[in-house]
């Protein structure tokens, strides 16, 4: 049977724009800052305006919550993108805004979407205003406030994080949708079942304009039932089929997601690991970069302990480039379950850090004489390498005593072995080479000595 049309009419507005929630007993969500006694919900009684920057994903209330907010506290309401506002238009908003102080009394709000999108010296423009109290500051980001804004704009807003929607959140609000004949779908007599809007729930991870929007397109596919408009599952799967957890490849989740994947393997825990790996994948992330950043675990985090782990995350990141997607993506996820099992140290890292702060602190110390080559008469002439121990012909091919470090340089220890996987074997000997420098009889020659060997 062919869909029905589910036409609203004049109102062609989408159906996220329509069922926008007008008052704080319709808002979805959010009750961490909505619910009696928290800290929202107290501005809203209590009239307080402030200026504040709402954070969090697409699709959690943040234009809705500055509407409301706005209304709330009696306030004129002046809505810019930064992806298509300029400083021209917010001369222009703060115009307005003094002109209604004027003539009304009232504040105004000055609410910026996507205000990661002003570089600095836009987000200066407007500045002024809000010290002075002209404008009463709201911006919207789904970025990390830390690092997209002014600290002078940050010092002067409040911070509020909004969630992702819980899925029983957004299920409430499609079925106020289907119920909601004014604003909603109600009119149409669409019936879904609970497993169907669970699925699009779901679907729409946390966001409720995703929601909204693939209620929409199904409802557009609906066919007449029994008692009403029903949407096949065919139809819904197709509508659904699409959708992508949520993933920002320069965003807040690329990083917090690749943090998650390399805490899980840090703290050997190969589920989880596959967990973030797979969220990343599915996300839409390049392959190359998670093969890259394993590489990196394998060092920092494993190191000795078990030297295998990077021969593993070079061969997987080799086996991904010779079978491509999606069969390569399997190589990348053995090792993520390998290096997650396997010992863990970073003493390697530890140690690579410590000795680069020596580098930069100590400056150009020459290479003891007895440890440079001598290619030329003249090199040799000057006592290139002479006094220098070769310890192939030394007994267990090691020298006690010989310092390898400059002379005016005390001999420092870097690398501590933890006592797992292979370095258990590698701190062993460590110790007893170490002892039998202590105990040995040749020293370490001052630069009196050093100089007589080189005559």
């Amino acid at each position: 049977m062919a869909p029905r049309s589910t036409s609203m009419g004049e109102d062609s507005r989408p159906l996220a724009d329509r069922m926008r929630p007008a008052a704080l007993d319709e808002f979805c969500g959010q009750r961490h800052l909505l619910d009696e006694g928290k800290p929202l919900r107290l501005l809203l009684d209590g009239g307080s305006l402030h200026s504040m920057v709402l954070w969090g994903p697409p699709g959690t209330g943040k234009t809705t919550l500055a509407r409301i907010v706005s209304t709330s506290c009696d306030a004129l309401f002046i809505a810019l993108s930064a992806v298509m506002a300029g400083v021209k238009d917010i001369r222009a908003a703060v115009e307005e805004a003094r002109q209604n102080r004027q003539a009304y009394g009232k504040p105004t709000v000055l609410f910026l979407d996507e205000v990661h999108r002003f570089n600095k010296a836009q987000q200066d423009a407007f500045l002024p205003f809000v010290e002075d109290g002209t404008l009463v500051f709201i911006g919207a980001t789904t970025e990390n406030p830390s690092f997209e804004l002014n600290k002078a704009l940050l010092s002067r807003a409040r911070v509020y994080v909004l969630k992702r929607l819980a899925d029983s959140d957004l299920v409430s609000l499609l079925r106020r949708c289907l119920a909601d004949e004014k604003h909603g779908l109600g009119s149409l007599r669409l019936i879904l079942a609970d497993e169907q809007l669970e699925l699009i729930a779901a679907a729409a991870d946390g966001d409720a304009r995703r929601a909204l929007g693939c209620l929409e397109l199904a409802s557009e596919l609906a066919v007449e039932g029994p008692t009403g408009l029903i949407v096949p599952e065919q139809a819904l799967h197709d509508v659904l089929g699409g959708s992508r957890r949520r993933f920002d490849k320069r965003g807040e989740d690329f990083y917090d997601q690749i943090s998650a994947l390399h805490k899980s393997v840090r703290g050997s825990d190969p589920d989880a690991a596959l967990y973030w790996l797979c969220r990343m994948l599915d996300g839409g992330c390049d392959p190359v970069y998670l093969a890259r950043r394993i590489l990196r675990m394998a060092s920092e985090d494993i190191g000795n302990a078990d030297p295998k782990a990077m021969g593993l995350a070079l061969n997987a990141w080799d086996a991904f480039l010779r079978l491509g997607s999606p069969e390569g993506e399997l190589a990348i996820a053995q090792t993520v379950i390998y290096l997650a099992s396997a010992p863990k140290s970073n003493a390697a890292y530890s140690a690579y850090k410590a000795a680069m702060a020596d580098v930069r602190k100590l400056g150009s110390l020459e290479v003891p004489l007895h440890l440079r080559n001598a290619p030329t008469r003249l090199m040799k002439n000057l006592g290139y390498g002479k006094a220098y121990r070769y310890t192939h012909d030394e007994t267990d091919a090691f020298a006690p005593g010989e310092s390898y470090f400059p002379e005016d340089m005390e001999p420092a220890t870097y690398y501590h072995p933890v006592p797992r996987g292979l370095e258990v074997r590698i701190g062993e000997k460590l110790d007893r080479l170490r002892k039998l420098n202590a105990d040995a009889s040749v020293h370490r020659p001052d630069n009196a000595a050093r100089d007589k060997s080189n005559t």
